[in-house]
C-alpha cells in the first residue's frame, strides 16, 4: 500500500464500466474516498440511481498508516461479490478507494464461481479506467521568527523546493510549510539551527 511517504489511489470517479454475463448487468464504479461518511453518501447514491438494480455491492480501503477495508456481498451468495472487488483494489496496491458493482438480475442464476468473475471483472473494469495517482505523505511546520532572519528562512525555503501554505507578518513572521514526511526531520533541524527561530509541528 505504501512505499516510505508515498501512497496511491485514484484521481476522481470513474464508471460506469459494465459487464454482462447471461442477461445480467453489472455496473462497475470507483470512487476516491477518505472516511466512512463519504463511502455512505455514494453507496446511497448509487442505490437511488439504480433504483431497480438487485444488489449494491461494494468494497473499500481507506487509511495509509493503518488502513481500513471492508467487503460487502449485499445478499449475494457469502464472498462471491465484495471479496472478488476488494481484491482488485489490494491488486492495484491502493488507498483511500470504493469500488461498487451494481447488479441488474437478468432471470439466469450464475453460480458462485460465475458471479465471482463477474464481480471481479467488472472491479476489475473500472480500475482500469481510473487515473491511478501516487501520491506523497506530507507533515506542515510551523515557525515564528523576527524580520532580521527572513533572508536565512528565505534561503532554505529555496534550497529545499519547500512550499509555502500559509504566511503571517505582524510584529513576527509566521509561516507554515508542507513538507514531505520522509524529509521532515531534517528540513526540521535546518531551522532549529538558527537559535531564534521558534519551530512547532
Amino acid at each position: 500500500m505504501t512505499a516510505g511517504d508515498t501512497y496511491k489511489t485514484i484521481e476522481k470517479s470513474a464508471g460506469p464500466e459494465i459487464f454482462k454475463d447471461r442477461k445480467s448487468k453489472f455496473l462497475g464504479y470507483a470512487f476516491p474516498v477518505k472516511s466512512r461518511e463519504e463511502i455512505k453518501k455514494y453507496v446511497e447514491q448509487l442505490k437511488k440511481e439504480h433504483h431497480q438494480a438487485r444488489h449494491w455491492c461494494y468494497a473499500y480501503i481507506i487509511g495509509i498508516e493503518k488502513p481500513e477495508e471492508r467487503a460487502n456481498d449485499d445478499g449475494e451468495p457469502s464472498n462471491s461479490a465484495g471479496m472478488p472487488i476488494l481484491n482488485q483494489i489490494k491488486s492495484k496496491e491502493l488507498t483511500n478507494v470504493l469500488v461498487v458493482v451494481v447488479r441488474y438480475f437478468g432471470g439466469v442464476k450464475l453460480g458462485v464461481s460465475g458471479l465471482i468473475n463477474a464481480y471481479k471483472t467488472a472491479a476489475q473494469m473500472v480500475l482500469g479506467e481510473a487515473e491511478i495517482v501516487e501520491k506523497i505523505l506530507t507533515k506542515e511546520l510551523h515557525m515564528e521568527f523576527g524580520y532580521e532572519e527572513m533572508n536565512k528562512v528565505m534561503r532554505i525555503i529555496k534550497e529545499n523546493n519547500l512550499h509555502i501554505i500559509h504566511q503571517e507578518m505582524t510584529d513576527k513572521v509566521k509561516i507554515s510549510l508542507e513538507i514531505r514526511r520522509d524529509d521532515f526531520e531534517k528540513i526540521k533541524s535546518y531551522f532549529e539551527k538558527i537559535y531564534t527561530i521558534k519551530v512547532n509541528n
